[in-house]
């Protein structure tokens, strides 16, 4: 992914969530995956994708369960 790429992307991702906080890091070296940040948070990697002469990037985000609040309890039934 190119520099341009990757400020392309950043711009559509901020102006879209309207949040200046998400960053997109190069890649320390090549062939490494895209992070993306807001803040000092990781959010997920960037993929490009090249098919038919058509580019579409993917933002790839995990959520663990770990980081979710408690599940509501389940209503009991009368």
């Amino acid at each position: 992914m190119t520099p341009t790429d990757i400020a392309r992307v950043q711009d559509y991702l901020r102006r879209t969530f309207d949040n200046k906080r998400i960053c997109i890091d190069p890649p320390a070296k090549r062939g490494a995956p895209v992070e993306v940040r807001i803040g000092d948070e990781f959010i997920g990697v960037l993929h490009r994708d090249e098919e038919d002469g058509e580019v579409s990037w993917a933002l790839h985000m995990t959520i663990l369960e770990e980081d979710l609040p408690p599940a509501p309890a389940a209503p009991t039934r009368r």
